[in-house]
């Protein structure tokens, strides 16, 4: 069944209308037409089964015939903070985690960051067309919300963000003790924290600074992974090891 997202107000007693690109798509790409039956999620964990009213050029209004809690969301919220990488690699990295079910992906400039947007339109730019390719992953992998893709942060703005969290997982090279699996023991909150650097890793500054404000330093193994591969590597492990990935729902 097709997955569409819309606003929360965009939803009156049993009506939803959905606005936007997925108008579009609907009309011209998937040819749906009244009567189809569809899912539309309210980016708040519920979905609605609807059956289509009506189609115009501007909007499309569903009638519910059911509503769920979503299934597919993760017992916990993995929040992502991402080294902006080279070249497309975060376009990788945004579609992949959302596949996983991390819930939002923040991309941080640390100390040897290359990659770095300075001009606000090109800015607004970056995040919208990551925030589509977050929504795009969404429907595909039938998730019941879009992860929001936040404004990126300097590392030491991370920091003061980052300072009263729970857990803070980071995963780093030199580190050769701690592994995921241990940095979890014991955790009961709603909420966890990947840092990964971009190319070429944190500085040993930048690895002081997170182990201040209470990171828990961590291992992936004893081998070196691209800055692409570690994020959705150590979001993977985290859900495994708390019984979201593997569990059949």
């Amino acid at each position: 069944m097709h997955r569409f997202f819309t606003d929360i107000k965009n939803i009156h007693e049993d009506k939803i209308t959905i606005i936007g690109e997925d108008v579009k798509h609907i009309k011209n790409v998937l040819r749906l037409n009244v009567e189809d039956i569809i899912t539309i999620c309210d980016k708040n964990k519920t979905e609605y089964t609807s059956k289509i009213l009506s189609i115009n050029k501007e909007s499309i209004v569903c009638h519910i015939l059911d509503s769920t809690t979503s299934i597919s969301e993760p017992p916990v919220d993995v929040v992502l903070y991402q080294g902006i990488p080279k070249s497309t690699k975060m376009d990788l990295i945004i579609q992949k985690n959302t596949e996983l079910g991390v819930i939002k992906i923040i991309p941080i400039i640390t100390d040897r960051t290359i990659t770095r947007i300075q001009d606000i339109k090109k800015e607004e730019k970056k995040l919208e067309r990551w925030n589509r390719i977050a929504e795009e992953a969404a429907k595909q992998s039938k998730r019941g919300i879009v992860p929001e893709v936040g404004g990126i942060l300097p590392f030491k703005e991370m920091l003061k963000v980052l300072k009263n969290e729970k857990l803070i997982i980071v995963p780093y090279e030199n580190e050769e003790k701690l592994g995921i699996k241990e940095a979890l023991k014991g955790f009961d909150g709603e909420k966890i924290n990947i840092i990964i650097g971009p190319e070429g890793g944190f500085e040993e500054w930048e690895i002081n600074s997170l182990k201040s404000i209470g990171s828990k330093i961590v291992s992936l193994g004893p081998r070196i992974l691209r800055t692409e591969t570690a994020g959705f590597t150590a979001s993977t492990i985290v859900l495994y090891e708390l019984g979201d990935l593997g569990v059949i729902q």
